[in-house]
């Protein structure tokens, strides 16, 4: 991994940990070089890519924040509801983000393995040697883990490590919109969790595979792996969506 994705993948990672003030302002571009260990010029780089994305905005003489809320048109609103200005241009993230209250985990885990085991077959080919020592590390923590809270910080770090490093930034727009989905209660009882140890184990079990697939630059074998991972949670959840019953007809 160059400087300038490690940047990057250091930004979204304090981003994602909410590192950030109570009105969404991320620390000056001097203090997040500091924190994360990097360039500063490195730093600014991987804001402008954010921004390209929408997923920060830039306030000349207030500072740099997320933008978190949809508004008309699917453009993001800023803090003080004013719009980004007549130039900004609404990004795929905050057009789908629209959606995410009509949708449910049926739906989510449909395009997940629609989508993920491209992403994973990518990650074989493209993958840095750093994004893969990364990505064995976070499986043998998704299977250490000791509750569900480490277990899904670690889960959704393994994913999104993988769509980083598909290097498509249209697949990486739409895995944050589906993990947005996923922070709602619904999500949580029915989806990719570790309130049951032996569906953690199972899924450990996969994560595994996939990295070793990937560090053995195995497309076929990433696909394949991902696809049954993900097939695996689409059993689960279909299965805690509609519970069959054994009481007599």
């Amino acid at each position: 991994m160059d400087r300038s994705d490690q940047a990057l993948s250091k930004v979204r990672d304090f981003i994602e940990r909410q590192n950030v003030a109570l009105d969404g302002r991320i620390p000056p571009e001097r203090t997040l070089a500091s924190e994360l260990g990097v360039g500063r010029r490195s730093v600014r780089r991987a804001l402008d890519v954010l921004e390209q994305e929408g997923r920060i905005h830039r306030h000349q003489g207030r500072g740099t924040f997320i933008d978190t809320r949809p508004v008309a048109g699917g453009a993001l609103a800023a803090p003080n509801g004013a719009a980004h200005g007549s130039s900004a241009r609404p990004s795929l993230s905050a057009a789908l983000d629209s959606v995410l209250d009509y949708t449910n985990p049926l739906e989510v885990i449909e395009v997940r393995l629609a989508t993920e085991p491209v992403m994973a077959r990518l990650a074989a080919l493209r993958a840095s040697q750093s994004e893969i020592k990364r990505l064995q590390m976070l499986a043998a923590k998704t299977r250490a883990a000791g509750d569900a809270e480490t277990y899904e910080r670690a889960d959704s770090l393994f994913h999104r490590t993988i769509a980083e490093a598909a290097r498509n930034t249209l697949f990486l727009a739409f895995f944050d919109t589906m993990r947005a989905s996923q922070r709602d209660v619904g999500w949580r009882r029915l989806g990719e969790n570790a309130h049951c140890y032996k569906r953690q184990s199972a899924y450990a079990t996969f994560h595994e595979a996939i990295a070793a697939a990937i560090a053995a630059r195995n497309g076929q074998e990433a696909y394949a792996q991902m696809q049954r991972h993900l097939g695996d949670v689409q059993q689960f959840v279909h299965e805690q969506a509609f519970p069959r019953s054994d009481a007599p007809q």
